[in-house]
């Protein structure tokens, strides 16, 4: 913590008395204090502010080292600074050992904003590789990562990240570079979180659009469309079975769209690599097939349960499946479900499931142009549930029960400009009110916090501000560089 000195007369005595400091404010960038982002880290103290000048590039690689960083309640936060609306731009690598990264995050306490990473489109360097633990990464543009793909979080050492208001294209490559491959430790960070909100995740080259060993994860107002594989690829830790916890994943409010391959919108448990035994619950979802595509869900491996409630599942032609199963280890999944819209023809609908409905349209105001609200007279309006978790032992634990926002339609939004989402009555069914903002229009508040919406409560650890009115839960703890290649199984 910085100190200012102060020399005080007591008496015939000197006291040296040491009060803190407020927080202070470092510039990077050509003629600034800091020539890098690194240099500036070295001389930053916990809250300080480090700001970054836009409308430059900055050559990796930039090492964000583990004896730098903030603490729990004052985390160092560097803040591109946009000119003629450009971000700082973050590119290239050096060519030491380690040197192969763009961006290496392995200090903890970090809040990083508004910045472009681009990719080299090579097959041997990182984009972004998370390797610490209460990281906030905002208002960032990722594209052309091929190798590992855009954000890559290491298997071993890992804490909480979250990632929000941000787009990535153009990443990953093959069956084992993703656009997003996130993973938590937890024997060293028993509890992280990653969190994904706010996003538009899009076109990816390679691998699937988010990809997650982590011990929880909450996917929050995004749209995802477009991967190689799968939308979600929600999986187990390597070495999973070895460890006592169980894999959650709480999915709310999204547009979650499959196109361009045969693959799935979401395979949950196991990979051959790592095995979850988890817990998965969709609420509020507007989950949208193509041609391409025949199942929406497959559980593999081991799932205990799979919930969803509020759900639209609609296609471009009627056949497909709600889940399948593949190599199944143990007990069957136990299915929980209500008020969820399908499209006629649908099969493998969970008996489980009460109050669902069907039909052959959904009256979205206009699907072509990726404006996917429903209209007035939708079947969709006010047939939603506000029960929307299971109760019981196998009821999903700390579930954002009821979305409070809107996601990005089909574009990345401004910082803290998420939609908020105000029920007219009952709810409605997938993951826009009718009362929805136009795409491109000025948002709406978002409703007041809600008693019991214990979703956003995340593992109920540590927590960090954020300009989108969300709260964010972290566990705190060291981090050194090892990247493993158990990320590599489709």
């Amino acid at each position: 913590m910085k100190m200012h000195l102060c020399l005080c007369s007591l008496g015939a005595g000197l006291v040296l008395w040491a009060a803190p400091a407020a927080a202070g404010t470092l510039s990077v960038g050509p003629g600034k204090m800091y020539a890098g982002i690194a240099d500036a880290m070295r001389g930053a103290h916990p809250g300080d502010v480090i700001e970054v000048q836009g409308g430059n590039t900055y050559p990796g690689m930039i090492w964000l080292r583990e004896d730098t960083g903030g603490t729990k309640d004052k985390p160092v936060t560097i803040r591109g600074i946009k000119v003629n609306d450009k971000r700082p731009v973050l590119s290239g690598v050096g060519s030491g050992q380690y040197e192969n990264i763009i961006l290496l995050l392995n200090a903890n306490h970090v809040v990083m904003e508004s910045f472009e990473v681009i990719g080299d489109g090579g097959d041997s360097n990182y984009c972004v590789v998370h390797k610490a633990d209460d990281v906030i990464l905002r208002d960032f543009v990722i594209h052309n990562c091929l190798h590992q793909g855009g954000v890559v979080g290491n298997d071993f050492g890992s804490g909480s990240l979250t990632l929000e208001y941000s787009e990535l294209y153009h990443n990953g490559k093959g069956a084992s570079s993703h656009q997003i491959y996130m993973a938590t430790d937890e024997t060293m960070y028993p509890g992280s979180i990653f969190r994904i909100q706010f996003c538009y995740v899009h076109d990816g080259i390679g691998g699937n659009n988010v990809r997650s060993r982590a011990e929880r994860n909450e996917i929050y107002y995004n749209w995802i469309e477009g991967a190689f594989y799968h939308e979600l690829d929600l999986v187990g830790p390597i070495d999973g079975d070895l460890l006592p916890f169980r894999e959650d994943s709480d999915i709310v409010g999204n547009v979650l769209i499959k196109k361009n391959s045969e693959w799935r919108i979401a395979r949950l448990g196991g990979d051959g690599d790592g095995n979850t035994g988890g817990r998965y619950r969709f609420s509020n979802n507007t989950m949208v097939m193509t041609d391409t595509s025949s199942t929406v869900i497959s559980l593999q491996n081991t799932v205990e349960t799979l919930e969803m409630y509020n759900n639209v599942i609609y296609g471009s032609k009627a056949g497909f499946e709600v889940y399948d199963v593949n190599e199944p280890i143990g007990p069957a999944t136990v299915h929980f479900g209500s008020n969820n819209w399908v499209l006629t023809g649908t099969t493998s609908i969970p008996k489980e499931w009460t109050g669902s409905l069907s039909g052959s349209d959904v009256d979205f105001v206009d699907p072509a142009n990726y404006d996917l609200r429903p209209q007035m007279a939708s079947p969709l309006v006010d047939k939603g549930t506000i029960h929307t978790v299971s109760t019981g032992s196998l009821g999903f634990p700390r579930a954002l029960l009821m979305p409070t926002h809107h996601p990005p339609q089909h574009l990345l939004i401004a910082l803290g400009m998420g939609d908020g989402r105000n029920n007219v009555g009952a709810p409605d069914i997938g993951a826009f009110e009718v009362n929805a903002s136009a795409p491109g229009a000025p948002p709406q508040d978002p409703p007041p916090e809600m008693i019991g919406n214990n979703g956003m409560g995340g593992c109920g650890c540590h927590t960090a501000g954020s300009q989108s009115a969300s709260l964010f839960w972290f566990v705190a703890g060291p981090a050194v560089l090892m990247l493993s290649r158990g990320r590599r199984r489709r």
